[in-house]
């Protein structure tokens, strides 16, 4: 039976979280992929690349595997009570709910990581915990069923550690193969245990603002789960 396989598509989503994980999942045998919004009106990413919803939320089928990426858009859906409706009802019939980056703030706000160990973009960390979840600074962290990447470049990662769930390790390994997928980056500074000090503190410098906003957003999303 085919895999249906479902990504969360939204105005100013974070490309990379979408389309990274997306072609690991789209190699597999026998999947379908679809990429869900509200309507079919092109989106446009955070960094300008404009992407097609393939279905809606009235007429997406049961998913087998829903993931949120993230992106500067993650914001006004943690208060979007048609898109938390949507995520909240097709979490229940899934085999895997799954987030990439701050997708995991979104999961959270519709109440999906309370006690559940969760990892997300190394500069929001501390908002898991406001949101009921039990932060793992690690790179792919599952808990049941419930699969969630670090940082962007981490939803090629989590991608090949479902397809393994999802079929076997050779088929995973057949997939990072045939993407070439080999990580050999010219720095190591891709986290901030490894980043020189002054990288580190001009990418918290520029942080501040998107994380003071995304604070209060999550404050708020907590207490409306308390209240329900």
């Amino acid at each position: 039976m085919t895999l249906q396989i479902g990504f969360l598509l939204f105005p100013q989503v974070q490309q990379l979280d979408l389309t990274g994980p997306y072609d690991v999942l789209a190699s597999l045998p026998d999947v379908k992929v679809h990429l869900i919004w509200k309507n079919l009106v092109p989106i446009t990413a955070s960094t300008g690349l404009v992407l097609k919803p393939t279905t809606t939320f009235d007429d997406c089928p049961p998913l087998d595997v829903i993931c949120i990426p993230g992106g500067s858009g993650v914001g006004p859906l943690m208060e979007d009570d048609e898109t938390l409706a949507f995520i909240k009802a097709k979490a229940a019939q899934a085999r895997y709910v799954t987030s990439v980056c701050t997708g995991a703030l979104v999961l959270g706000a519709a109440g999906l990581l309370k006690g559940k160990r969760a990892t997300t973009h190394w500069a929001y960390h501390p908002l898991l915990g406001v949101l009921g979840a039990i932060p793992v600074n690690d790179r792919v962290v599952r808990d049941g069923n419930l699969l969630t990447g670090g940082g962007i470049t981490a939803g090629i990662d989590f991608a090949l550690t479902l397809a393994a769930e999802l079929f076997d390790k050779d088929t995973a390994q057949l997939v990072q193969l045939q993407l070439e997928y080999a990580p050999a980056p010219p720095f190591a500074s891709g986290s901030p245990e490894t980043a020189p000090v002054s990288v580190l503190e001009e990418a918290r410098k520029r942080a501040v603002a998107s994380l003071t906003l995304r604070s209060e957003i999550t404050e708020r999303a907590a207490a409306k789960l308390a209240r329900q």
